[in-house]
């Protein structure tokens, strides 16, 4: 056998291969692995050109997948907008927004990552907005991504008046006198940007380049960016003809209630057909069913509990949702749903299974994210199914928006089954664990210590366990980071394991996270990330 490029020595190596699960050492050659075994037999294999990489004892681990996550919109908000994720006042809001207005002369000033568990209609309006932005259009987003609001100025400049109607599947909040506030809702926060100035392809470049390194630092060689459009296709070919990627990316791309079942699929077919790179591929179809809780866009089977009660009704009619769904699945795409309602996930489950009956099962792995709400009727059509369970485990903890905001709006019953991941798994669903950057952080430490505590990970050891029964273990979670999340990316043949043949995607952690204190579990630290055996992080 010819001389391995690389070899990793003096290692606790978990390859999350079932053939062989544990071994000390590995070897890699042209970018894949050619052996794992031990300290000796992958000495053997080094000559004199070979690149030695002592572990110095550490856990190795393959790299992780997020499966979902908006990697270029991301990384371009990030670069350009204050970070407000921090604020949890009022006057904390402005002088955040106010610092960072200071800090540049550009025609508008964005933020992002608000709370939404804090910030709403009863304190966020144009007003608060102006007191820091006065003399310049602004506009801050949530750190959900469904929700946004604007100060006076950017109202004049977009002409957003009172007889402004709706967008589809959008709302501009209005007072009582009719007039809007500033505050937006899902598709308004489109509208609105679909009147700004554009970021050039070269800004979203940029950000994809913060984000996959981003990504690298926190361990993670393989994405899905969870909604693109032509634009984003258009910034990843080129990165990925220039050779700019850092990661794996996969891609799930938008379709609009608006569409025709055969627009739409004749617009993704021409898409998947123009993106198919080995670092680069749409695969799949996005699906926005609903919205979120915190809006009271989420659709539910039965109404709010709350006395304000209401209800929202799909974005989709399930007419329509079974019949594109039909049409994309029998045309071999993913389908890929946003559902954070009991109704949504019911509607989405509901559609998988006509596009089953109509075509026949195969191995689609077709993905319902995030399953905030659903009804535990539903839960084991999961593996029924074949569907994939993508959930981000960090919101599965007592906080604002979850304790004070969520659970009253749901009400008891329905709250018991908020984030039931321990449930999907036992009942044999496909879990991935996922961030939804730059909703919430990336790093896939401190979620995987929420999925096993329910709690957060910055409080004291003795804060309120959320569901205690819906905690998950450490082999779960590292299983649904890696080889699950291979399988459901199509990858599983390339990537998810430490296993010859497969790329040599790899990462050394600074400790044991199967035998550390669990609250310490968010402290990891990555030390190398490897993709193909090239390093693109070194601590």
């Amino acid at each position: 056998m010819p001389s391995a490029d690389t070899i990793v020595i003096n290692a606790d190596i978990r390859t999350m291969d079932v053939i062989t699960p544990m071994a000390r050492a590995l070897a890699i050659r042209g970018g894949r692995i050619v052996a794992v075994g031990s300290q000796d037999e992958i000495e053997a294999l080094a000559g004199p050109a070979t690149e030695v990489i002592d572990a110095g004892g550490h856990l190795v681990l393959p790299g992780f997948h997020d499966t979902h996550l908006h990697v270029q919109d991301g990384g371009q908000h990030y670069s350009e907008s204050a970070d407000l994720s921090d604020a949890r006042t009022p006057d904390e809001l402005v002088a955040t927004l106010t610092a960072f207005a200071a800090s540049h002369e550009r025609d508008w000033v964005l933020g992002a990552f608000y709370y939404s568990g804090v910030f709403g209609e009863h304190n966020l309006d144009r007003r608060l907005l102006d007191r820091a932005v006065p003399d310049r259009p602004c506009l801050i987003m949530a750190s959900d991504g469904h929700n946004g609001c604007i100060n006076s100025a950017a109202m004049e400049r977009v002409g957003l008046t009172a007889a402004t109607p709706d967008p589809e599947n959008g709302h501009f909040v209005k007072d009582a006198a009719g007039l809007p506030t500033g505050l937006l809702y899902e598709r308004a926060t489109s509208w609105v940007e679909d009147r700004m100035p554009a970021p050039s392809d070269d800004d979203y470049a940029e950000g994809v380049r913060f984000a996959l390194s981003h990504a690298n630092r926190h361990g993670i060689t393989s994405v899905l960016d969870a909604s693109v459009g032509e634009r984003h296709a258009r910034v990843y070919r080129r990165l990925a003809a220039e050779d700019g990627l850092t990661a794996r990316v996969i891609a799930t791309a938008r379709v609009d209630a608006s569409e025709t079942t055969g627009a739409a699929l004749a617009r993704l077919e021409a898409l998947r057909r123009d993106c198919q790179f080995p670092m680069f591929r749409i695969h799949s179809a996005k699906f926005f069913l609903d919205g979120v809780i915190e809006n009271r866009t989420a659709a539910m089977i039965a109404p709010y509990s709350d006395a304000e009660g209401g209800n929202a009704p799909l974005m989709f009619s399930p007419n329509q949702i079974n019949d594109m769904f039909v049409a994309f699945d029998a045309a071999r795409f993913q389908i890929h749903v946003h559902a954070i309602g009991d109704l949504a996930v019911r509607a989405a489950l509901d559609g998988m299974a006509a596009a089953r009956a109509a075509n026949a099962p195969w191995p689609s792995w077709h993905h319902i994210a995030h399953v905030q709400c659903i009804d535990p009727a539903d839960i084991p059509r999961f593996a029924e199914l074949g569907v994939v369970a993508n959930v981000q485990p960090l919101w599965a903890r007592h906080e604002p928006s979850v304790s004070d905001v969520a659970l009253p709006m749901v009400g008891p019953g329905r709250g018991r089954w908020m984030y039931a991941f321990r449930s999907l798994r036992d009942a044999g669903a496909l879990l991935t664990m996922s961030s939804d950057w730059t909703v919430s952080t990336l790093n896939p430490f401190e979620i995987i210590e929420t999925a096993i505590t329910r709690q957060p990970p910055e409080r004291p050891r003795d804060h309120p366990v959320f569901l205690p029964d819906e905690r998950l273990t450490i082999e779960d979670c590292v299983v649904a980071y890696t080889i699950n999340a291979a399988r459901a990316g199509w990858r599983e043949a390339e990537t998810g394991s430490l296993t010859p043949g497969k790329w040599a995607d790899l990462i050394v952690l600074d400790r044991d996270i199967f035998d550390c204190d669990v609250h310490e579990i968010g402290d990891t630290q990555v030390r190398l990330t490897l993709l193909a055996g090239r390093v693109v992080h070194r601590l």
